[in-house]
């Protein structure tokens, strides 16, 4: 500054910086000032300060796991909970095992009410889409293949995609009960389509 008293130009009024000088004076009338930086501002800079030694410690010679390693720990997380929703393996012995079992043929009839009926007609007989009481398959009818077309669907021929929409386990028990619909006989069934299966 040029003065320790400097003009306000905006409201006329002078402002006293002397509490600001530090004592140095340049060319007889020029002072340097030290305006320190807000409170806030400081514990920010100085926090910041601390953080960067500390992440820089704990990364670099404390162990701290890498970035690959954090995605291996996340990816693993995930696979943990996708395992936890469905039965332990999907092999076809597993497959036969599980849409047999009552209870899961039960709880897949409940989805099925909610999700399926509308194409496949409230007992399996068909409307939009095929039959499901009888022995004629369209996309192959092991378990497996049944499975596969519940989760991918057939756009082509309107049937949606459910994974994301049901879990896995949601999809095996319908499954599960589609197995359950075969050979009932409901009125007025929709005429086979596909292949049968023997």
């Amino acid at each position: 500054m040029t003065d320790k008293k400097t003009k306000d130009h905006s409201n006329n009024n002078y402002n006293d910086e002397s509490k600001y000088d530090v004592g140095h004076v340049y060319e007889e009338d020029i002072h340097e000032l030290n305006h320190p930086a807000p409170m806030w501002w400081q514990l920010i800079f100085y926090a910041s300060i601390i953080f960067g030694i500390g992440y820089i410690a704990y990364y670099e010679f404390l162990g701290g796991p890498t970035l690959k390693q954090e995605l291996d720990q996340k990816m693993a997380q995930i696979e943990t909970l996708r395992k936890a929703n469905q039965p332990a393996g999907i092999s076809d012995d597993d497959l036969n095992a599980f849409i047999k079992d009552a209870s899961n043929v039960t709880k897949g009839k409940t989805i099925y009410a909610g999700k399926c009926a509308s194409c496949h007609g409230n007992d399996g007989q068909g409307i939009i889409g095929p039959n499901l009481t009888d022995n004629f398959w369209i996309h192959g009818g092991k378990p497996a293949q049944v499975l596969k077309v519940v989760k991918e669907g057939v756009l082509d021929k309107g049937m949606p995609p459910w994974n994301g929409i049901l879990s896995d386990n949601e999809t095996l028990t319908v499954v599960a009960y589609l197995y359950s619909l075969k050979g009932t006989h409901p009125a007025n069934p929709k005429a086979p389509q596909g292949e049968e299966l023997k």
